[in-house]
């Protein structure tokens, strides 16, 4: 029996869960830590406890101690993963393995601007134009600069997770528009360039093109019999399209042997006419991860499970062009 740990994951984990709990090999107890004590991922845990309230060193020190109390053998971790990899060879220490990349390659690819930078110039992809600001007066030079060539303009802090930060902007301001209408991502220019001038200085952010067309989000995992790589086209619905472009995959595959990535990821594409360009490579299992499984029939969770104890196990995609969708369903929590 192998007890994992996952700590304060997103509720759509439930169903990655499921997944790596479908093994032959041996039984799996996992065992689950969230910030929201009722959340719905305890009906599928075997244990369930609050998560660590603590940030930084004190929490990896809280992570350490929980591994030992709880007789943790693998650690899926989502929060403090940055922090929780420098210290990597002291959970190993204590005899458990983490699904986390090394420190060097998450520091890297944490900053979208050293991503970024590590790629320009490569022929094997596209790369928006970007600035990176620290004050209002670089970010309204670099705002300029950009729509004078491009119809409109976005921005997100370089350390985000989620597009928590991600706003477009107008040149206009309807107040009574915003008032009556959910206003989403959008903010007027104007607006935006006050926030910023009251919390100067704030950390790095990425000023580039608003990119409007489709997203591709393609689940991987490097494999001891190859790459796994499944693209999927997000539409406005909650419908998704499953689509082996040999174009997307060259890339993909091209990223991958770039950055040596070893763990589930994701990588963000989106369209602009007909060039995808990159946005950003996500070291974790995405929110979308179960519908990728299941539209190509491969089981990821697992997979990278036995891959993290030293198992390979056999694998074979079900490359078909396919759409897949989801629904919900009301739990109670236990």
């Amino acid at each position: 029996m192998i007890r994992v740990w996952f700590n304060h994951w997103f509720s759509t984990s439930y169903r990655l869960i499921e997944l790596m709990k479908e093994n032959r090999e041996e039984q799996v107890q996992i065992i689950g830590t969230n910030k929201q004590y009722h959340s719905v991922i305890r009906n599928v845990c075997d244990e369930w406890y609050e998560e660590p309230a603590t940030e930084g060193d004190a929490y990896v020190e809280d992570c350490l101690r929980f591994c030992l109390e709880h007789r943790i053998g693998v650690f899926v971790p989502r929060k403090g993963m940055l922090e929780i990899s420098r210290n990597i060879n002291r959970f190993r220490e204590i005899g458990v393995r983490v699904m986390a990349e090394e420190y060097s390659r998450l520091e890297l690819l944490a900053d979208k601007a050293r991503t970024y930078e590590l790629f320009r110039g490569q022929t094997e992809l596209y790369i928006p134009e970007y600035h990176i600001v620290n004050t209002a007066e670089e970010f309204e030079q670099a705002y300029f600069k950009l729509n004078s060539n491009y119809s409109q303009i976005c921005a997100k802090f370089v350390l985000d997770e989620g597009g928590m930060s991600f706003r477009k902007f107008s040149d206009k301001e309807d107040p009574l528009h915003m008032l009556k209408i959910y206003a989403g991502s959008t903010v007027p220019i104007q607006l935006y360039l006050k926030w910023l001038r009251d919390a100067e200085p704030f950390d790095d952010l990425t000023v580039m093109p608003y990119l409007s067309g489709q997203e591709i989000s393609v689940d991987c995992l490097n494999t001891d019999s190859g790459l796994i790589a499944i693209p999927r086209y997000k539409g406005n619905a909650r419908h998704e399209e499953i689509l082996y472009d040999d174009r997307i995959l060259d890339m993909v595959e091209y990223i991958m042997k770039m950055t040596g990535l070893q763990f589930p990821c994701n990588i963000q594409f989106k369209l602009e006419g007909d060039k995808p360009y990159l946005l950003e490579i996500n070291t974790r299992m995405s929110g979308g991860l179960q519908m990728s499984c299941l539209a190509a029939g491969v089981n990821i969770p697992n997979i990278a499970l036995n891959k993290l104890l030293g198992r390979n196990i056999p694998w074979n995609i079900k490359r078909e062009n396919r759409f897949v969708s989801y629904i919900e369903m009301p739990q109670l929590i236990i």
